[in-house]
């Protein structure tokens, strides 16, 4: 018998096929690498459900891995994490703030969006982690104006390199779900034959191969 956060991971993966979010076939990443997997869960909150599923397990993730007195505002990467860190900040009554990808070329020429004061507290929330580009450079970001940032929450770790990257930056990654935990539920539910499975296992040992 499956214990509760056992079933909450079957549950999860359901979900995942449920959206779309995962899929499988041949694929490029953003770093140029070739995957036998797609996650992307921007599907997710086409679908009430599974979109609730979600926002409970970011909760539970805050309350549980970091504690909800342990920060002061959340933060996110855009926009693939924006409309989860929305919910979860008006869910948890915390401040949302996001981080842009460059500069306004125009106003006060920010990178912040959102009301941040020099030693706050922030949690960068984000729904999948490859490389960590995107969250050291989000991170970085918030630092450079007075932000405190020491965690990280994701639904699925791809597992290619970016806990390390974010760990050497002082940022722990809280994360659901490997991808290796996921492809093992699939392959154990039937979803996927072992072939499919070793395939993943083989995309997250060349982990190191194409991180920048």
């Amino acid at each position: 018998m499956l214990s509760e956060p056992e079933k909450d991971e079957v549950e999860f993966c359901r979900l995942l096929l449920k959206t779309g979010a995962l899929k499988f076939g041949t694929f490029k990443l953003t770093s140029g690498k070739l995957s036998p997997y797609y996650v992307d869960l921007r599907s997710v909150p086409s679908y009430p459900e599974p979109f609730r599923k979600v926002i409970e397990i970011y909760e539970r993730l805050a309350k549980q891995k970091v504690g909800l007195d342990r920060f002061d505002r959340i933060s996110c990467v855009p926009t693939s994490g924006l409309l989860f860190a929305s919910v979860l900040a008006f869910n948890l009554s915390k401040p949302i703030l996001y981080a842009r990808k460059e500069k306004k070329a125009y106003g006060r020429q920010r990178r912040i969006e959102g009301v941040m004061v020099p030693g706050d507290r922030i949690i960068i929330v984000d729904d999948l982690v490859t490389t960590g580009r995107s969250l050291v450079d989000a991170t970085e970001a918030l630092r450079a104006e007075g932000g405190v940032v020491t965690d990280a929450l994701a639904l699925i770790d791809r597992e290619e390199g970016g806990r390390e990257r974010l760990r050497e930056i002082g940022v722990r990654l809280n994360m659901f779900m490997r991808i290796s935990q996921i492809a093992g539920r699939l392959y154990e539910l039937g979803v996927i034959e072992e072939g499919r499975y070793q395939e993943i296992l083989a995309q997250i040992s060349t982990k190191q191969e194409g991180l920048d």
